[in-house]
């Protein structure tokens, strides 16, 4: 036997113990911090679908990749999990529970779920809304929308449709600089033009016009989102993730200080720094939100703080784990055990049980090295902090880890951090936050 069909059988093995294998769609950093969370919970590896692999999945032990076309494609995922491989797990009775890394991944799973049902069956369990509720959550004018419904605090918003004149629509009574985002993710994956970010910085109504009108020229028919830039930096980010039982209850909670983002433009806006916390004022209010939408497994939450009113705003709702969702393990609480204790152990829905967990350690999720990663921080009295939990062995970097030592993967980690390094110091150096 083969050294991989060895892992594979050991695996299958598990799997069987434990009654289910997770099956992850997309190979990116999300991918990775999940299936460290089902070893670290389980002792189980996971199984990810994807076409390419980005490096922390590459010879992960941790991980089984399949190749797939394209992730947030339904019909790939439909092949995906109809692999030889997966059939078989399927067919010792091992449930299979299928996640998304990405919001186009997700709406896919959830396509696949609503067009091809006898698919799935009973063992392939998608912990996600349906569409309508997708739709309503993630879409970004849907959600704005809703928040002010509810009164939740959010920035000041003006939605332009694309499928419509925009000439009628401009110019927006808004105060300049403004952040300009996609409502919708999906549609945004597919265009292309020569500038194109995750989200774009305007400082002038006659920038935000010449932007458009190259979106417009890419071919983007669906709305934009114009939001008031809050004032502060990426110290004044926040992030909130809760899960909700099938009841649309939030019982578990982690909230996190973003330190600092990634500013390259290809990852602009990802965290690359959290500090752990508690919030429970925010939870209070995703609650409303959540309850609203009838919102069933995780809601990942960006906020900033707004020094001018002391309010944390919400910006928009991803359905599903984060990018950066180690730094909520790295506190104590492993996120994937929700899922686990709700979908395969029916343990949390139906009970009226109302119970929430939110405390975790303090600890400081980060992908810098720890000699770098004090330095964005301006405020003195936090950098002390900050230092003080790294220094007492709080530091959480979600790619170093002790049982995923293949010196393959060790040699591409080692090169990835200079990479890091040097991306940070490019966009965007300390000296742009303290001066220094």
């Amino acid at each position: 036997m083969a050294p991989t069909d060895r892992r594979w059988a050991e695996n299958e093995r598990r799997w069987a113990e434990v009654g289910f294998a997770p099956v992850i769609v997309g190979g990116d950093a999300g991918a990775y911090g999940a299936a460290r969370a089902f070893h670290e919970a389980y002792g189980i590896s996971s199984v990810v679908l994807s076409k390419h692999q980005m490096w922390m999945i590459r010879h992960s032990r941790i991980i089984e990749h399949l190749e797939v076309e394209n992730g947030t494609v339904m019909e790939h995922v439909r092949t995906g999990l109809a692999a030889p491989q997966i059939s078989r797990l399927r067919d010792q009775g091992i449930r299979i529970l299928l996640l998304g890394a990405i919001d186009s991944t997700v709406e896919a799973i959830i396509e696949l779920k609503e067009t091809h049902p006898e698919d799935l069956g009973d063992d392939v369990v998608v912990p996600y809304v349906d569409s309508v509720r997708f739709e309503a959550g993630t879409v970004k004018d849907n959600f704005t929308a809703l928040a002010q419904r509810l009164g939740v605090d959010h920035p000041v918003t003006r939605v332009v449709d694309f499928s419509q004149d925009l000439g009628p629509q401009l110019p927006l009574d808004l105060s300049f600089p403004v952040w300009a985002k996609p409502a919708d993710v999906t549609a945004w994956y597919w265009t292309e033009f020569e500038g194109k970010h995750k989200v774009h910085r305007v400082e002038t109504a006659e920038d935000l016009e010449e932007l458009f009108g190259k979106i417009h020229a890419a071919g983007y028919r669906a709305s934009f989102v114009v939001q008031e830039e809050v004032p502060g930096d990426d110290q004044n980010m926040r992030v909130l993730t809760c899960y909700c039982d099938q009841d649309s209850v939030i019982r578990f909670a982690s909230w996190g200080e973003t330190v600092l983002e990634d500013h390259s433009p290809a990852a602009l806006g990802n965290p690359s720094v959290i500090l752990s916390g508690q919030n429970s004022t925010a939870v209070d209010q995703a609650q409303l939100l959540l309850a609203e939408l009838g919102w069933v497994g995780y809601a990942n939450f960006d906020l900033k703080y707004d020094p001018r009113d002391g309010k944390t705003k919400f910006f928009e709702l991803n359905p599903r784990l984060g990018r950066s969702n180690y730094y909520i393990t790295g506190a104590g609480n492993n996120p994937v055990e929700y899922y686990v204790r709700d979908w395969i152990r029916g343990e949390l829905s139906g009970r009226g049980e109302t119970s929430r967990v939110e405390d975790q350690a303090e600890t400081v999720y980060t992908v810098l090295p720890r000699w770098l990663t004090a330095r964005y921080v301006s405020d003195p009295a936090r950098r002390r902090r900050l230092r003080k939990i790294m220094s007492s062995g709080g530091t959480r970097n979600p790619f170093f880890y002790a049982k995923d030592r293949d010196p393959r993967r060790l040699a591409l980690l080692v090169a990835a951090q200079a990479s890091t390094v040097r991306k940070f110091l490019r966009f965007y150096p300390p000296s742009r936050v303290t001066g220094e």
